[in-house]
């Protein structure tokens, strides 16, 4: 670090405090060669996690989205929201554990219609036919069929 007054190079840290939210530290320092003090901060890197669709487009995986379409697909079900939170959170377990922060938005829907049918064969119908794009009956019938074997 670079002293912002005679540009040496050596400091000392005095004091180092939390910032409000847990996100930044906050150093006050000491220029050893000119002994005057300064202040820095240090942040995570914030890296987004990507979610590349069907036609190899990238967007910023949002968690709320991802909730918002269980929630749709859930309505009237009697599905707990706390279900729906765990399904949304191993998702993003799974972005921390890819060493790019990137998962495919196949990998995502079945994960999730495989959770959804675990849980509620309405809902997971329901996700599946967005998610899938049904174009007719047809390809309900096709999906409702070993549901009811």
């Amino acid at each position: 670090m670079r002293c912002p007054f005679c540009n040496h190079r050596k400091d000392r840290v005095v004091d180092s405090r939390e910032g409000k939210e847990g996100n930044v530290i906050r150093r006050r320092r000491e220029c050893l060669d000119c002994k005057r003090r300064f202040t820095t901060y240090e942040r995570m890197e914030d890296i987004p996690y990507m979610v590349v669709k069907k036609g190899g487009r990238r967007e910023r995986f949002d968690r709320s989205k991802l909730y918002q379409g269980l929630l749709r697909a859930c309505e009237k079900r009697p599905v707990p929201a706390r279900h729906l939170e765990e399904i949304v959170d191993v998702v993003e377990q799974r972005f921390l554990e890819t060493p790019d922060r990137e998962l495919t938005s196949k990998v995502i829907g079945e994960y999730v219609m495989k959770r959804l049918k675990e849980t509620d064969k309405v809902a997971y119908l329901r996700f599946a036919s967005v998610y899938l794009e049904f174009e007719d009956l047809r390809e309900f019938i096709r999906e409702i069929n070993p549901l009811l074997e």
